[in-house]
This record gives C-alpha cells, structure tokens and sequence, in this order.
C-alpha cells in the first residue's frame, strides 16, 4: 500500500475488509461518505442499480468493520446493493467494468470473489443459504458466521418465509439483517410490507436498538427507559413478540442504518451475544446521499450512465419503441375493449409494462409483490372464474414459479396468458436474468401453446390472439429493448393458431425463425443470396403447437433447413427435429441444423456482443448454411465454406 498522508482519503487505505476493522469508528462514517461518492461516480460512467446500493453504504461499511469477512460470509439478497461491497473487498480498481463485457457482474458472483460467498440475482434467497451455512459451520467446514442481508421487498416472498421459519426451527445461531427502505423496485404490497410500516411509523423507533432485556440494562438510564419504550411499540403489549420472534429469532431494532452509532454496538453487540437466529431491522433509505435518487419515483433503482452534478440519465437514441411499451399499449387497448380482461404483475409493473393498463384500469391489474408463485396460481384463479388473466413476468422470473404453470394452469387447462418478457439475453444484467429456458419448458407441456413474435407488429397481433384463446393456457416471447422499427397495425388481430408464415421464397435452403432473431436470419439471407445461394426465410410464430405443414414443405422443397431461436437447447429446434423425425424427413437426406443458444452461461456485455458469444449472429448463420450446403454435395466455394 501506497505511504499515507494526513490527507489521503480513507478509501485509498482500504485494500479490503480488514483494513477497515484497523480503523476507530469516527472514520468509518468519512469513510462511508467517501465511498458513496465512489459508487455514484462509477455507476455515472457505468449505469446499474444505484438507489438500491447508496441505500446500503453505512450498512456494508459497518457489517465489513465488525464481522470477519470472508470467514464471515456476508450474503447480499438479489446482491444488486453489492456495488459498495465491491469496492470494499478488493475490486475498486475494476468497478468502472460494471455490468460490462469480461467486466465485474452487476451482482454477487462466487467466481469473481471470495468476499461473495453465494451467487445472487434472484431474490429472497438469502436466508436459505446462510442457513446452509450455519449448517456447514456446526458440522465442521471452515466457515465463521452467517449474514444475510435482505429487503422488505424480498422478505415478503414465500421462499424467505419458509427460510424464516425453518431457520426458527433450528435455532442456530446467524444473522438476518432486515434493510427496510420501504420500497422495493415498485411500492412493496401486502402484509408483510404493511406491518414493516407501522414498525417504521414510530420515529422514536428509529433512533433506538436493543438486543434484549439484559442488553437494556446495560444502557445508560434515558437511553435504557427510551429502549424498554421502543421494545414496547414494537413488540405489542409486555410479553408479546413480533412476527419474527413468533418464529425463533431474537428481534433487534428497528435501528437507523445510516447512524454509525447505532450500528456498530448493535452489530457488536449482536456478534458477541446471540446464541440463535437473530434478525436485525434497520431502517434506511434508498438513494442516500445523493439528492436526484432520493427524490427520483424509483429512487434511481436502474439508471443509465448519468451527469453526477445534474443526475441526467444518459437518453437513448430515438427509434423503434421498446417491446415492453408495445406490449403495454397493446393489452390496455384490448383491456379497453373487454372488461373480463385483467392483468398480474410480480412486483415489476413498470418493468413489464402493465402500467399502462393500470394507468386506465387500476382496478383490473394486480401487483402480487415478489411471488411468482403466488401470482400464477392467483391468474389460474381469476381464469377459472371466467376471467381473462394475462401473467407478465420476465422469463427469468417465470422459472420461480414453474410448478405452479404445470400443476395448477397445464393439468386444469386454464386459459391463462403468459406474455413472458425479456426473452433470450438481456445485456448487463448477464446470465442471471438471460430468458434462455422458457420455450423448452412450456413447450414440455401439454395443451400449452407457445408463441414468439418477430417484431413489435407481430407482438401486437399476438396479444390479441392471447386475449381471443379461450382453450388452454398460452404464453407469448419478446426480447428487452427497442423493436426492429417496423409499421405497427392500429390494433392486434388474433392469428391462426399454430400457422407460421414464408416472407421470401428461394430455391436451396430454407431458414425458419422463431420470435425476435428475425432481423439476423434476414441479413444472413441477404449475405447468401448475394452469393447466389437461394433462401426461402419463414417465421415461425409459433412452437406449439407446430406448424408442420410449413416444416415438411421447407424440409421437402429444400436441401438445408436451418431453425434459429432466441433460446436454449431443448427448444424450438428439438420440436422441429421430432415433427421431421415422425415425418420421415431425414431419410430423404434433409441437412438440418439448430442454431440455439449454447450450453452454456453467457456472462455479461451487450445483447449484440452476448449473441456474438453464442456465435448467434447474421454471419454465423450464413456461415452454418454454407457447412450444411457442402455436405450435401453442393458445390460452395472453400472461402464461402469456411
């Protein structure tokens, strides 16, 4: 390390967690301003999620200084607010990388450091895996205590509550730390939110922690009586507990995260006395510290690189509209023209675009909060009961609440719409938040019928064909981002069900797309017809049920059929094979090949750069067309081969 002077700042001494546990606690607070001025100065140049990790800085500060991390694992749930802790654990250095190409993950990642102890992006995991390493540590692994860090919007889903209770059951010592900002990325709902509330009403509250009656004696005398007082309103009447002792743990707080003062002899306090599960409510706010997030709607939750002194975002180019507005606008148009149809949203109804609905109709869309899960079985509810339930979650999202789709929509043969966003991979948020699996696992199911539109004019055909299907559940795939710029209609009209169609006609090969990969399948058809090699390009629309007049008729009319999807192995590309399979198309010598995603995570970078990894772009799928042209005997020159 560099010699200090009197005036170097704080930061530059901290070569990790350590360091920080060598410092007296009247510099941990100038240490924390500094930081947060690092994380708003990297996010500027970077974008992320910056109102969620200003929220934390005190916090990270505090928990690095008193626990022994990384023999303390420290466990960020979703792992969005890591920036600060990024910085404090050794990669400050590479910070402006942020959620860019061969750059540090936007999230915890076990593989970047071993400061993130468990991989994150998903929420309301975290409990779970400090428990598993509560587990590990009593039965001898070489692991110190368990942390994790979790928000009232993530503590209010189902997985965290199993984890609570289980945790309770226990009763092993570890340490939940509840950070209550009040907001999650939209406006936390239900109980669990509303009972947080009242907790943080009492501003008294927020200025006073205790551990227990024994820590309260330990106090001097006003601040013992303003304890025993705030234990009081928190808990209820003498003798009750609050929700989370219900469950087994020794609660503390609520406590002002940002207040030094507060948190390190809390934090103290609890390390060196909790025998059990202890859960620590501290109350903070999102965007600290930096005034254009505090006053922002979202608190800055996801921002594109920025002016720091102004707090401009960065504007995107003018163009096509994104899928996620086209969608949004195309389901309050028909919601506009049948009321039986209604909306369900996982605590994202800006991000899905429900909004828009909700703007007009905000009796008819409903905000479940973080629980997938619930928010399927609720649609396949409301479905049931004659209603028209279109289900907006992220395809990533939309894994959590899989068994669900099977058990309670597939097997009932509820007309449920899934309109599944975030389709294929995503850009920064890298591999955690890649919609890579959905077509393979609804197309699994049976009854279910899947489409993937190809632009955003294709989409809005396909939300009217959602909001007309009244025989079983159906889903439909669109990517992030803005659409190809193509005309869109004055309103959707419902398709055929199960018809794709042929948008050029050629003589040799035939290359058959399914959803938003249209626009490189039409550029690697233009680089091969101006090789003179013939190119019949169809779309799909739809993966189930299959189009199997149109496959057989590329597969006989064609040398070469190439399928391409926005998707992982054991999608489309499977369905194809076995219609062609059952139709006997291979003995006719038919060269077909799959493009897909690989078998692989891909990590961040751009969309462009991602599918440029999955060796997915317009020059690959010429490329896979001349290899396929060759081996069937056709004459291709060795440079246009290669």
């Amino acid at each position: 390390m560099p010699k200090d002077t009197p005036d170097t700042p704080l930061l530059d001494r901290v070569a990790g967690p350590s360091d920080l546990r060598q410092m007296p606690d009247r510099d941990l607070a100038r240490l924390a301003d500094e930081l947060r001025a690092e994380v708003i100065d990297a996010v500027s140049q970077t974008g992320g999620h910056l109102g969620s990790s200003l929220g934390v800085v005190e916090l990270t500060v505090a928990l690095h200084a008193v626990f022994n991390t990384p023999m303390d694992k420290l466990i960020w749930d979703v792992g969005h607010q890591c920036y600060p802790h990024k910085i404090l654990t050794g990669r400050r250095d590479r910070i402006r990388t942020l959620r860019q190409k061969d750059g540090l993950s936007g999230f915890t990642k076990r593989s970047e450091s071993v400061h993130d102890p468990f991989g994150a992006a998903h929420s309301s995991t975290s409990i779970s895996a400090a428990l598993g390493f509560a587990v590990g540590r009593d039965m001898g692994q070489p692991t110190g205590d368990a942390i994790a860090v979790i928000g009232d919007g993530a503590i209010s889903a189902g997985m965290a509550y199993e984890a609570l209770n289980n945790a309770g059951h226990e009763g092993r010592r570890l340490f939940v730390i509840l950070n209550d900002n009040e907001m999650s990325i939209a406006p936390p709902v239900g109980a669990m939110s509303s009972y947080l509330s009242r907790l943080y009403a009492h501003e008294p509250l927020a200025r006073m922690a205790s551990l227990a009656e024994g820590f309260q004696a330990a106090m001097p005398p006003p601040m013992r009586e303003g304890a025993r007082r705030a234990r009081q309103l928190v808990t209820g009447l003498t003798g009750s507990g609050t929700l989370f002792e219900e469950l087994g743990f020794q609660y503390v707080g609520p406590i002002d995260g940002h207040d030094m003062d507060q948190l390190l002899p809390v934090l103290r306090a609890a390390r060196a006395r909790a025998t059990g599960p202890v859960l620590i409510h501290c109350c903070t706010v999102k965007g600290k510290g930096y005034a254009p997030a505090e006053t922002s709607a979202d608190k800055y939750h996801g921002v594109a690189t920025f002016d720091v002194e102004t707090g401009t975002q960065t504007k995107g180019q003018g163009g096509a509209p994104s899928y996620t507005s086209v969608f949004g606008r195309a389901l309050a148009d028909q919601a506009a023209r049948d009321p039986d149809i209604v909306a369900v949203t996982a605590a994202m109804p800006a991000g899905t675009g429900v909004s828009a609905m909700a703007e007009r109709f905000p009796d008819r869309v409903f905000d479940v909060g973080i629980a997938e899960q619930h928010g399927v079985t609720f649609a396949a509810g409301m479905a049931a009961s004659g209603l028209k339930p279109f289900c907006a979650i992220y395809s990533t999202f939309l894994q959590r609440g899989y068994d669900q789709v099977v058990h309670d929509v597939a097997l009932q043969g509820l007309p449920v719409r899934f309109a599944i966003d975030r389709a294929g991979l995503v850009g920064a948020d890298g591999a955690t938040h890649a919609g890579a699996f959905d077509i393979g696992y609804l197309c699994s199911l049976p009854g279910f019928t899947v489409m993937a539109a190809a632009d955003e004019a294709e989409l809005t055909h396909m939300v009217a064909t959602a909001a007309a299907h009244e025989t079983g559940p159906i889903a439909f795939r669109y990517p992030r981002g803005a659409g190809r710029g193509v005309d869109l209609p004055e309103r959707g009209t419902p398709l055929p069900i199960g018809k794709g169609r042929v948008l050029r006609e050629g003589g040799e090969v035939a290359i058959l797309s399914f959803g938003a990969h249209l626009g490189e399948c039409i550029e690697a058809a233009d680089l091969l017809e101006h090789e003179g090699i013939g190119v019949t390009l169809a779309d799909a629309r739809f993966a189930k049920p299959l189009d199997t007049d149109l496959v057989e008729t590329l597969a006989r009319d064609h040398r070469v059929l190439v399928t391409v999807e926005q998707g992982a192995e054991g999608g489309f590309g499977s369905v194809v094979m076995h219609a062609l399979a059952r139709a006997g198309a291979f003995d006719r010598g038919l060269a077909i090949r799959a493009m897909c995603l690989p078998d692989r995570f891909i990590d961040q970078a751009s969309p462009a750069e991602m599918y440029a990894d999955a060796g997915m772009t317009a020059a690959d799928i010429a490329a896979t067309v001349r290899g396929a042209l060759a081996r069937t005997g056709r004459v291709v020159p060795l440079a246009l081969a290669e």
